[in-house]
């Protein structure tokens, strides 16, 4: 429970605290009865909620607890010394005031009897030195008064300790941070973001989620974010929007992706071109679609999530495509990494039938997949994107708005050739130093030492030096993305010779059947 703003008012009705939540880091006004205490119920909320954000929410409080515990014995350390230096100072003042009254008691002799006024003076003076201790000082110079708090203080105090979770059930009411005067707003945010980069209107701009409410939270350094209010909870769970959602193609990172929005409480209808794929998820809960179309008619927003441009046309213009269940009204959001001359068509497509479109392929790979940690970047309908807000945050750990349609393909594109490319150059740095005679575990060890340190190197360079190259991410599909970007440098007479010189070496890759491999295989282009 923390201090709101001076400018925010409190919500009527019942009496409220204002919370910041861990974990996700914003704020709300939620209701008494809706806290818990943190330790009473830490082992109870820890059993019911299993996901790894709850885990983190809780690795967040009890990094807390132990920073407040610090600062609690150094100032108790530091109580005691002062407490000291009052003792010390007080027997100063005593001596001071006995040694005044010998010397006013030797000149009593020396004086007239007139001065006895005088010497009544100074051991008043005296008296009043001695007697008084610091700490006394300090509080009579303090401008509060015993007795009752003042209003506003007195509507701030709680029944625990400020430094206990608390626990929501629904949240009350959103706000709005001032950016700072120093800084400008931006967004920025260490947990699960919106990030709005539109030409239009600024960032901080509040906009529709699914109802209607927004939280902005403030982060330390005066920056600005934006996240909707419905879809966290402190639980590490997601508030499931009550729209049917569709989902089509459960390849590698479609399978991570249904099975997240299933574990969040999403109602979901899957489909799949191999149907047995369908029956894992059809177990967890989730219904059977016989086509792309039934799916999108019987549902309010279909996700859609193919290997390539040719299967992501074809899922919407094919036979009993998604075309054929657009209904003013419904939404289609392509998940697919394919360029973006595609996504423009297919957004045309589905807009010309009153459907509303959105872009969204994803940053990841199959264990990030699976862990709901993946990077989403979306373009398009915007109010789409708010009310797909709940799904990517089941599916996601980041979201960023891009604006126009084109313009997340493009992005996406980049991102994996970057990804492409370093990949390439770590398997060629690799089989440099075997036929060198370097140890490759040594040459391991000092990358994982130095910038160039990362989850993606080591567990790249393990697949190699294990010899086990299972696929996170198919090896076929980063050579896809690879020739993508390049005739996407073309298209702007931009050059990308790097990329080009990669994109060579996969394609021998290819040519030794490492398509169904993962990425790493490309090191056998090298060895070979």
């Amino acid at each position: 429970i923390v201090n709101p703003p001076k400018d925010l008012k409190k919500p009527r009705g019942k009496k409220c605290f204002f919370v910041k939540f861990f974990g996700t880091e914003d704020h709300a006004w939620i209701k008494v009865e809706q806290l818990k205490p943190y330790h009473a119920h830490k082992e109870e909320m820890i059993k019911i909620n299993k996901g790894k954000r709850f885990q983190q929410a809780v690795d967040a409080v009890e990094e807390f607890l132990r920073k407040t515990k610090g600062k609690d014995q150094a100032s108790s350390h530091n109580s005691t010394e002062e407490k000291n230096r009052r003792n010390s100072s007080e027997e100063r003042g005593k001596q001071s005031t006995g040694e005044e009254k010998r010397k006013a008691s030797l000149s009593e002799g020396k004086v007239k009897k007139g001065t006895g006024e005088g010497k009544k003076r100074v051991s008043s003076v005296s008296s009043e030195r001695g007697s008084k201790s610091p700490l006394k000082r300090a509080q009579d110079q303090s401008p509060r008064k015993r007795g009752r708090p003042p209003k506003d203080e007195k509507d701030l105090t709680i029944p625990e300790s400020s430094t206990v979770k608390r626990v929501m059930t629904g949240t009350v009411a959103g706000f709005k941070w001032p950016p700072s005067v120093s800084e400008p707003a931006k967004d920025s945010d260490p947990h699960f973001h919106h990030f709005l980069l539109s030409q239009t209107e600024k960032p901080a701009v509040c906009y529709q989620a699914i109802t209607k409410k927004l939280k902005v939270c403030e982060e330390e350094t005066g920056s600005t974010s934006i996240q909707a209010a419905d879809s966290t909870a402190v639980n590490g769970s997601i508030t499931p929007t009550d729209k049917k959602i569709g989902f089509l193609g459960l390849g590698l990172m479609g399978s991570g992706i249904v099975s997240n929005l299933l574990k969040m409480g999403h109602t979901v209808t899957v489909w799949n071109r191999t149907a047995e794929k369908c029956d894992l998820f059809i177990q967890e809960g989730a219904r059977l679609g016989r086509t792309p179309a039934e799916v999108v008619s019987t549902c309010d927003i279909t996700f859609a999530c193919v290997s390539d441009p040719k299967a992501a046309k074809d899922l919407v213009l094919g036979p009993s495509g998604v075309l054929q269940g657009i209904r003013p009204g419904k939404c289609y959001v392509d998940m697919s990494t394919v360029d973006a001359d595609t996504v423009t068509e297919l957004a045309q497509v589905i807009v010309s039938r009153g459907g509303r479109f959105l872009e969204a392929p994803v940053s990841g790979n199959q264990q990030l997949s699976n862990d709901g940690m993946l990077v989403i970047l979306a373009a398009g309908d915007r109010g789409l994107y708010e009310d797909c807000s709940s799904c990517f945050q089941a599916m996601g750990k980041t979201s960023f708005y891009l604006g126009e349609v084109g313009n997340a393909a493009k992005m996406m594109l980049i991102v994996n050739m970057v990804q492409g490319s370093f990949m390439a150059t770590i398997a060629e740095g690799l089989t440099l130093a075997q036929v060198t005679g370097q140890s490759q575990q040594t040459l391991l060890d000092i990358l994982n030492q130095g910038q160039l340190a990362s989850i993606f190197l080591d567990q790249k360079c393990q697949n190699i030096l294990q010899g086990n190259f299972k696929p996170d991410f198919y090896l076929k599909y980063i050579q896809k993305d690879l020739r993508l970007a390049i005739a996407l440098g073309d298209s702007v007479n931009h050059p990308t010779p790097m990329a080009a010189a990669a994109n060579e070496v996969y394609k021998r890759a290819k040519a030794l059947d490492q398509s169904d491999n993962d990425m790493s295989a490309v090191y056998r282009a090298y060895i070979h």
